[in-house]
């Protein structure tokens, strides 16, 4: 590698207010959530249509508690992948997102050094994510999803932890610099539970 992309690298990786979507948040600054830097003005506001789920991958079951959080119960060195899925039902009177943005993200990491925002011991691949809609699962015949798997393991250290996972349902571009304009955007929270059987 050149010297010029690997002082690209270490400047964002050092800048404190980097405007990077979606991961910002708590990686490349100390940002909470999503709407720090975009706006949350979508038409997508009704609850009757979205479609925010995690299902278990092999049983095609949703991890979705009575609460509306979800829960990820996996046995210690077991690797457990999930689906998170994302959109709108297709019988909305809408133009729909055609792109979405996720994170799980451990509050308590927020402002740490470390590039994986799960809890201290938990293993994982795909965390984060930004995918143009057009995907197409079982679950939700017809709908206008992102779908990707996600595996999670708890090595010997990890013990139980609390997720929040951060939805970013979008149309259009963000100018460069100015990420509140340009970009029409709504923003979902859910909890998930990690547990270790």
């Amino acid at each position: 590698m050149s010297r010029i992309p690997v002082l690209i690298v270490l400047i964002m990786i050092g800048t404190l207010k980097a405007l990077s979507y979606p991961p910002a948040v708590g990686i490349l600054s100390n940002s909470p959530n999503c709407i720090t830097c975009h706006v949350n003005n979508g038409p997508w506001t009704d609850d009757n249509y979205l479609i925010l789920d995690v299902l278990d991958r092999e049983t095609k079951k949703s991890l979705r508690q009575t609460d509306g959080s979800f829960l990820i119960e996996i046995p210690r060195n077991v690797t457990r992948t999930v689906l998170t899925i994302l959109g709108r039902k297709a019988a909305e009177n809408q133009d729909p997102p055609y792109r979405n943005a996720w994170l799980y993200v451990d509050p308590q990491t927020i402002g740490n050094a470390s590039l994986s925002k799960f809890p201290p011991g938990w293993e994982v691949n795909l965390p984060i994510a930004c995918r143009l809609v057009g995907d197409a699962v079982d679950n939700y015949p017809g709908a206008n999803v992102t779908v990707l798997p996600m595996s999670v393991r708890p090595t010997d250290s990890a013990q139980d932890g609390t997720l929040i996972l951060q939805v970013m349902m979008t149309r259009g571009d963000s100018v460069k610099g100015k990420a509140k304009e340009g970009m029409v955007a709504n923003y979902f929270e859910r909890r998930v539970q990690l547990v270790v059987k």
